[in-house]
């Protein structure tokens, strides 16, 4: 394609511009010649159309974007077209490498937003595959042997751990009224009353009391259970 037809393809996709109002990525695409490649040089003549008062959008905007647009085609659109044209004469440095570029362009104004009720759905799978690895990690034999190495040091001196560090409520999954959620909520209480009394202590003997309602030998009588089972799946 020589330069006459690339700046013909120029001032068409410019004149077509005009008549909308706007462009789309995809109309860009389309009429940019093809040995356009350069994703920088792609962005100037985008920003040069801009310039011109031509909004570019990934979609087609409604009519009354159109109409509140801020945006106005300037007077001098032949010396603008000529000189997007003559952008887009120059060849590019990087060859055809960098199609998927161009490929991107074009399907981008393609996709649909998310409505809200698909934004709540992925939010949630994204929460149930957290839920997920959690329960797969705490499940690890690995994990269990170092939770239990660190609950043994909660009553050595010269650690820094504490028991509402490592345990922040007690539960029965065998209550009818076990609830997961609220289980969780409690749970994200405690931790937060925690931090809160970490923020107020006063390097006072009080501080290195444990929170009411966790008891040391109640926890432990727990961690002792699952050290037996980690010892029975380990034979």
């Amino acid at each position: 394609m020589n330069q006459e037809q690339k700046q013909s393809q120029i001032k068409q996709l410019i004149a077509k511009g005009k008549a909308q109002g706007y462009l789309t990525y995809a109309e860009v695409n389309d009429h940019l010649p093809r040995d356009i490649v350069d994703p920088e040089q792609i962005e100037d003549i985008i920003s040069m159309i801009t310039d011109m008062g031509i909004q570019v959008n990934e979609v087609a905007p409604d009519a009354d974007s159109l109409l509140t647009s801020d945006t106005a085609v300037t007077a001098d659109d032949e010396a603008a077209a000529a000189e997007v044209a003559a952008l887009a004469s120059v060849d590019s440095e990087f060859g055809r490498t960098t199609d998927p570029v161009r490929m991107y362009m074009r399907e981008m104004g393609s996709v649909e937003l998310l409505t809200r009720e698909e934004e709540l759905k992925i939010a949630k799978r994204i929460e149930e595959g957290q839920r997920q690895m959690t329960i797969a990690v705490a499940r690890s034999k690995i994990v269990v042997a170092a939770f239990i190495e660190s609950f043994d040091s909660v009553l050595d001196e010269e650690t820094d751990v504490r028991l509402n560090d490592l345990v922040l409520s007690l539960i029965d999954l065998n209550e009818p009224e076990f609830d997961p959620k609220a289980v969780a909520a409690a749970a994200a209480a405690a931790k937060e009353k925690a931090a809160a009394k970490d923020n107020d202590k006063d390097n006072s003997d009080e501080d290195e009391e444990e929170p009411k309602g966790l008891d040391y030998y109640d926890v432990k009588e727990r961690i002792d259970e699952l050290r037996g089972l980690l010892e029975t799946a380990s034979e």
